[in-house]
C-alpha cells in the first residue's frame, strides 16, 4: 500500500450550527492532546473524581452515581433503560419526536412491555395527560425527552411530571442530551431519578461520552433486580465499582475523551450556569427574530421553544437541501434538515455551547438573506 495516497488531515474550518456536534473550544481540543496515562493510574483516578464533581454541578445534583458513560449520547440512553428494565416490565414512554421513538425501540429490545403516549412532533405534553396515562396501570418507569432534538421543543414542568411518576410508583428517566449546559437542568430539585446526556451538544466537547446521573432511589432498584442486566458493557452494577471507591476494572476508559470532558466542564463552571443559560437564550432570541424577518418563523411556540435548537418553518417549494449545500460550500456553515414528518418542512439550527455566539447568528442570517435573495 502506498501511504502517500493518504494525505494529512485538513478538514474545512466549519462553523457547526446543526443539531450536533457543536464547535469545541481550543482549550478542549488541546486537552485531548495531553499525553496518555493508564486508566487505573492514581492521577487518572483523581481526574475521574474531578469529572464527577463537575458533572454534579452541571446536572445540579448530589447523586453519588454521576459518571460519564464510555460511548455517545445513545449509550447513555441505552444505559438508562437497560439497567432499570427487566423482561416483562411495563414502561410508559412519552413520544413527541424521533428520540422518543428511539426510547420505545430500545425499551422493547430489553423485553419491556411498552405503552406510549403521543403528541405531534413539535408539541409538548401536559402534566394532566401524563398523569392520566400513568393511572392506567402500574408502570416500572416513565421516560420522556426534555429537549427534543428533532423538533426544537423543550418539555416544561419536569418537576410536576416527576411527582406524578412517583405518585404512581414509577421512576422518571429524562433525556437531557440537548439541554444539559444550555438550559436549566435541575435533577435534584425536580426529583428526576435517571438522566443522561451527550458531550457534543451544549457542553461543546467532541462526541464520545454520555454524562449519566442516577438517584439513590433508582440505584436501589438497580441493586434489587431479579435478573442480570442484559447489556454487559453498560451494566451499572459493575461500572459503578470502576467509578466508585474500589476502582474495580471494568473496561478501559477513553482517556483523551475524559481529558476533554473535564476541560469542557471547567469552562461551564467558569462561566457559571446562569450566565450560560442567559447567553444561550439571548443568542436564540436574536436568531428567532432574524428568521421571522426572513419569513422563516420557528415551528415551536415561544413558550416551549428550545434555545439550543431551533426549527424554522420553510416556505413551500423551497429547495431547502440546495440552500444547505450552498451554506456549507460557500460559507462553511453547517445546519441540518428535518426528518420524519418534518422532512423538507424545517431546518434544524443549533446554537449550543461554544457555537452559541452572536457572530455566528449574524453570519447565518446574512448568508440566508443572500441565498434566499432577500
Amino acid at each position: 500500500m502506498n501511504s502517500k495516497h493518504f494525505l494529512d488531515l485538513d478538514p474545512s474550518p466549519r462553523i457547526l450550527l446543526g443539531p450536533g456536534p457543536s464547535m469545541a473550544p481550543s482549550r478542549v481540543l488541546r486537552a485531548m492532546a495531553t499525553p496518555l496515562i493508564g486508566h487505573l493510574d492514581p492521577e487518572f483516578i483523581a481526574l475521574m473524581k474531578e469529572i464527577q464533581e463537575l458533572l454534579r454541578y452541571a446536572f445540579q445534583t448530589e447523586n453519588e452515581l454521576t459518571i460519564p458513560i464510555s460511548g455517545t449520547g445513545s449509550a447513555g440512553m441505552e444505559a438508562s433503560l437497560a439497567n432499570f428494565i427487566e423482561p416483562g416490565d411495563p414502561v410508559l414512554i412519552a413520544v413527541n419526536g424521533y428520540f422518543g421513538e428511539r426510547l420505545c425501540d430500545m425499551a422493547g429490545r430489553y423485553g419491556a412491555h411498552v405503552d406510549r403516549i403521543d403528541r405531534p412532533w413539535g408539541e409538548v405534553f401536559t402534566v394532566a395527560e401524563i398523569e392520566t396515562a400513568l393511572a392506567k396501570k402500574h408502570y416500572k418507569l416513565l421516560a420522556i425527552v426534555h429537549a427534543e432534538t428533532s423538533t426544537g421543543a423543550l418539555q416544561p414542568e419536569i418537576a410536576d411530571i416527576a411527582a406524578a411518576a412517583h405518585h404512581h410508583g414509577a421512576l422518571l428517566i429524562l433525556d437531557t442530551v440537548t439541554s444539559l449546559g444550555g438550559v436549566p437542568v435541575e435533577i435534584d430539585a425536580w426529583g428526576v431519578d435517571v438522566a443522561y446526556s451527550g458531550t457534543q451538544k451544549a457542553l461543546s466537547c467532541p462526541p464520545g461520552l454520555a454524562p449519566l446521573t442516577v438517584s439513590p432511589r433508582a440505584r436501589e432498584i438497580l441493586h434489587t433486580r431479579k435478573t442480570t442486566v442484559a447489556n454487559w458493557y453498560l451494566d451499572l452494577s459493575m461500572v459503578e465499582h470502576y467509578w466508585g471507591d474500589t476502582r474495580t476494572y471494568h473496561h478501559t476508559a477513553p482517556i483523551s475523551m475524559n481529558y476533554a470532558l473535564r476541560e469542557a466542564l471547567r469552562i461551564v463552571a467558569e462561566e457559571g450556569l446562569e450566565n450560560r443559560f442567559t447567553r444561550h437564550r439571548t443568542h436564540a432570541e436574536l436568531l428567532w427574530e432574524g428568521l421571522t424577518e426572513l419569513g422563516l418563523p420557528p415551528l415551536v411556540p415561544i413558550e416551549y421553544r428550545l434555545p439550543t435548537l431551533t426549527t424554522p418553518l420553510l416556505p413551500e417549494g423551497l429547495d431547502e437541501a440546495a440552500i444547505r449545500r450552498h451554506l456549507l460550500g460557500e460559507y462553511n456553515v453547517e445546519i441540518a434538515g428535518g426528518f420524519g414528518p418534518l422532512k423538507g418542512k424545517v431546518w434544524r439550527i443549533g446554537l449550543m455551547g461554544f457555537s452559541s455566539r452572536r457572530e455566528n447568528v449574524l453570519l447565518l442570517l446574512n448568508a440566508l438573506r443572500e441565498l434566499l435573495r432577500y
